[in-house]
């Protein structure tokens, strides 16, 4: 979070860096939240996988054009600074459920369907 917060505020090259550095630190929890999710429902991994995937890209595709609108409409300073502000959303993680309370899943629940 304090990499996005000192963005809007840095020249052309650091900017690069910090674009750079908050992109990796972004991709890296993506996976964690992924299997986390998975562990959340057992047996779906595919359909879990496809729901975040899914999920991401449409959020993305949405909040980039909600964000050109924005730009087009004050300047891309102001998007900057709201895109500094949106790490802070994750915070609501401290919400999600706490899983090491679950029992362990059985390896029954992994088998979804047989076929003859």
């Amino acid at each position: 979070m304090p990499f996005t917060l000192i963005l809007p505020y840095v020249n052309l090259f650091w900017t690069g860096v910090l674009s750079v550095v908050i992109g990796l630190i972004l991709s890296s929890a993506f996976a964690a939240i992924v299997v986390f999710a998975q562990e959340l429902v057992p047996g779906k991994v595919g359909m879990i996988s496809g729901l975040f995937f899914g999920f991401a890209f449409g959020v993305a595709g949405v909040g980039a054009a909600v964000l050109g609108k924005v730009a087009d409409l004050t300047s891309i300073n102001v998007v900057y600074h709201i895109c500094s502000f949106l790490p802070i959303i994750g915070i609501l993680a401290y919400f999600l459920p706490n899983i090491e309370t679950r029992p362990p899943a059985k390896a029954e629940d992994w088998v979804v369907a047989e076929t003859d």
